[in-house]
């Protein structure tokens, strides 16, 4: 059998599309094939033409039986899952069949957050103070030591689903409602008040080969006030900055990933300390990966690809200017009658792309804490700030109307 690579593929809403044809164009380069596992009665265009399999995604036992399959049929190389949720699962199918990669034991270091924590305090590196919530009490008890608001979110969540901001103890007793007999798939942190940035980069045997810091425009856990962007910080960096590229090349190796891509977040305090937040063995979501794309010239999914397949890469970079990505969001609903076009964003100035994931037709649900992302867009510009004015200019342009 010739080699092939099995890419995880979740076609949802498109985000991945250009990730997943990114890493089989870099496959193919190589001469390996690609096989794709995809969610139970998904069609994915994008795969036409390459093998395919399909599974419950999640579950862990359909995946790895799924994988076995494919295995059996297929010389399995390297496996590839995109999306966070599958990144356990295919660490365990790797331990099946003996494929190279991030472990279990490793992977559940950048999926469970209690474990991600003390693994980085073992490192030496600060974290938010946390408690379980084994009892209401318990939750209050700590609320009371470290003050509201407190955050409480699943251990092994991803994108902030199911996070709450608790700002007193009635919405508490609220949240604690609404948890249930779930509780033990949380975790309770103090809320910490800082700039947030994120650091995307690549590994190769353990060496960060490609880094890439940024900073959000908003707060994750205030999503609900603001929109949702970030821009890149490549020049003039503080020596607070450098300490977090510092830190995540301390964080991303120590956690275990030898080969691969990483998406970490921290917190710079105004005393100058950094706090560490999380971080995903995996391509940072949203649009991040096609900010990136655009600003330094690679798809950090398909790197990660040619890092696995090819010992001696180095990712060719270009510094380029500061780059920035925001949602597309909108506080109607009802059945879109009007909708600002991918193009016509592409024609305002510093605009360098874009993707609108609604059309004319498609019907927008009553809005909820963080509506619906309706697409995105990359701007350029000069620095920080000039990026944030692109913003707004991008914001004022684009409408959409409903109708009933």
């Amino acid at each position: 059998m010739n080699p092939s690579i099995l890419v995880v593929h979740r076609p949802a809403a498109g985000r991945y599309t250009a990730q997943f044809r990114s890493v089989v164009a870099a496959a193919a380069e190589l001469g390996v094939a690609t096989v794709v596992l995809l969610p139970t009665g998904c069609t994915a265009p994008e795969a036409d033409g390459l093998a395919r399999y399909h599974a419950d995604l999640d579950d862990t036992a359909a995946v790895r039986a799924a994988i076995g399959t494919i295995v059996a049929e297929h010389r399995i190389e390297r496996i590839f899952p995109l999306f966070e949720g599958d990144v356990l699962p295919a660490s365990r199918a790797r331990k099946d069949h003996g494929i190279p990669g991030l472990t279990p034991d490793q992977a559940l270091t950048f999926r469970d957050k209690f474990v991600m924590h003390r693994r980085a305090e073992e490192l030496g590196v600060r974290v938010a103070r946390s408690c379980r919530p084994d009892t209401i009490g318990a939750v209050a008890e700590f609320a009371g030591q470290v003050g509201y608001p407190v955050v409480i979110k699943p251990y092994a969540g991803w994108a902030c689903g199911d996070t709450h901001r608790v700002d007193d103890r009635a919405e508490l007793d609220r949240v604690w409602r609404e948890m249930g007999d779930d509780r033990h798939a949380y975790r309770v942190e103090e809320f910490v008040r800082g700039t947030e940035f994120h650091v995307d980069s690549l590994l190769r045997r353990g060496e960060v080969v490609f880094e890439q810091l940024s900073q959000y425009t908003y707060s994750v856990l205030d999503y609900r006030d603001e929109p949702g962007g970030t821009i890149s910080r490549k020049y003039g960096l503080s020596p607070h900055e450098r300490r977090i590229l510092d830190l995540n090349a301390k964080v991303v190796p120590g956690f275990g990933l030898s080969t691969g891509v990483a998406h970490a977040e921290f917190f710079l305090l105004d005393d100058g300390g950094i706090v560490f937040g999380e971080v995903g063995a995996r391509a940072g979501g949203g649009s991040i990966v096609p900010a990136v794309q655009a600003g330094r010239g690679i798809n950090l999914a398909g790197e990660w690809c040619r890092l696995e397949l090819d010992p001696g890469h180095r990712p060719a970079t270009r510094l380029g200017p500061e780059t920035g990505t925001e949602y597309l969001t909108s506080g109607v609903y009802g059945t879109i009658t009007a909708i600002t076009s991918a193009a016509e964003l592409m024609a305002l100035d510093g605009v360098v792309d874009a993707w609108v994931g609604k059309r004319v037709g498609d019907v927008l649900a009553p809005p909820t804490a963080s509506n619906d992302v309706l697409g995105w867009y990359v701007c350029e510009g000069v620095d920080f700030d000039d990026v944030l004015a692109r913003f707004k200019s991008v914001r004022a342009t684009f409408r959409v109307e409903t109708g009933t």
